[in-house]
């Protein structure tokens, strides 16, 4: 059996492809959702996935008549879940919406609506990796296409948090701590290209490596 890693979500059939770009990298998805007895016993590591919204109160604003409706049960668990993985020092991997809350948990905020941001999952952009950062260590420094499809995007960066990539009109696309032994956000939907993108499986394949450390 794989190592376990616990993977949040609320919409049963979007948790598919996170699920599946786990197991490419030889983990085993254990879902976990608002309303189920969530923890993180016994499990190695933590994905939070896309979703909706963050409520903007947790980040002190009103909301914006483009912000989606929240899911306070999803954004408590996944604030609970993502404090004790870093508490552990557990790898955490955040995507999109998992990014976003990686930063609000940090106390940064968000700019609840930008126009042009919600593309078709196929559609693929350029981010910039920075130097010196874990992104650069697992795509390398550099421009990398990518996909996304959000409308609210980071604004403050969070306490301790490194912008490790940023798109074309400024967009942070990239978040992580290095302090941690493996805590990166990313904006973009990795888990969309993993199956037929070695660029973007790397990233999960890293995420596996922390969780089980090779022996030299």
């Amino acid at each position: 059996m794989g190592k376990r890693v616990g993977v949040t979500y609320s919409i049963p059939e979007k948790l598919k492809p996170y699920a599946d770009a786990l197991r490419l990298v030889g983990l085993e998805p254990v879902p976990l959702r608002a309303g189920d007895a969530a923890s993180l016993d016994s499990l190695d590591g933590l994905l939070i996935s896309g979703g909706c919204d963050l409520n903007p109160r947790l980040y002190g604003q009103e909301p914006h008549h483009e912000t989606q409706k929240p899911d306070d049960a999803r954004d408590e668990l996944e604030n609970r879940l993502l404090g004790e993985a870093l508490e552990r020092d557990l790898p955490v991997l955040a995507i999109c919406r998992g990014m976003q809350l990686f930063n609000v948990y940090h106390h940064g905020t968000l700019n609840q609506h930008v126009e042009g941001h919600e593309k078709p999952a196929a559609e693929l952009h350029s981010v910039t990796v920075a130097p010196d950062s874990k992104l650069a260590e697992i795509f390398g420094e550099g421009d990398h296409r990518v996909n996304s499809r959000h409308h609210q995007v980071v604004s403050k960066p969070g306490d301790g948090l490194r912008i490790s990539a940023t798109s074309e009109d400024g967009t942070i696309e990239g978040l992580e701590r290095d302090d941690k032994r493996f805590a990166v956000a990313v904006q973009w939907h990795p888990e969309d290209q993993a199956a037929h993108d070695e660029d973007q499986r790397k990233l999960f394949q890293a995420f596996a490596d922390a969780i089980c450390p090779h022996v030299e």
